[in-house]
């Protein structure tokens, strides 16, 4: 697991801008300031923790606001959602081709870089019809911190 490479946020909202517009999607102020909010945090945040960071510029801003654009920006591609079986809603900070290790102890999400692995490949080919968009793969075990603990070892 390496660290991540270095986001330009500038060049992120201007592909977010660009992307609002091709979609049809209004550009307000708040749907940007969550945006950039998103792209600026570490990690996998959840809806709550980009909420608690929005609110620290649009203190007059609703969950409800941030969840709804939050929806808006999965169903439209704009980001997607890291797991759809640990419990919570995640977000995907991290563009660039990766997969994940998920700690099975403190639930922690970190990022294993696409070329540290293998190409998957499917056999037999997929039933008639289906089609792959995308292609991602879990690890689960124990992450360092976790490990280290002496009711863990």
């Amino acid at each position: 697991m390496r660290s991540r490479p270095t986001r330009d946020v500038d060049a992120l909202l201007a592909d977010f801008r660009r992307q609002c517009r091709d979609a049809g999607m209004s550009l307000t102020h708040q749907r940007e300031i969550i945006f950039r909010t998103l792209v600026e945090m570490d990690g996998h945040p959840s809806p709550e923790a980009i909420y608690l960071r929005v609110k620290e510029q649009i203190p007059a801003i609703s969950m409800a606001t941030v969840y709804k654009n939050l929806n808006t920006f999965l169903e439209t591609g704009l980001t997607r959602e890291v797991s759809l079986h640990h419990g919570a809603l995640r977000l995907e900070t991290n563009s660039a081709p990766h997969h994940h290790f998920v700690c099975v102890h403190c639930k922690e999400i970190f990022d294993i870089e696409d070329d540290l692995l293998m190409p998957a490949k499917l056999r037999p080919p997929l039933p008639e019809g289906f089609e792959v968009q995308r292609c991602s793969v879990e690890f689960q075990g124990t992450c360092r911190e976790c490990g280290q603990r002496p009711s863990l070892s």
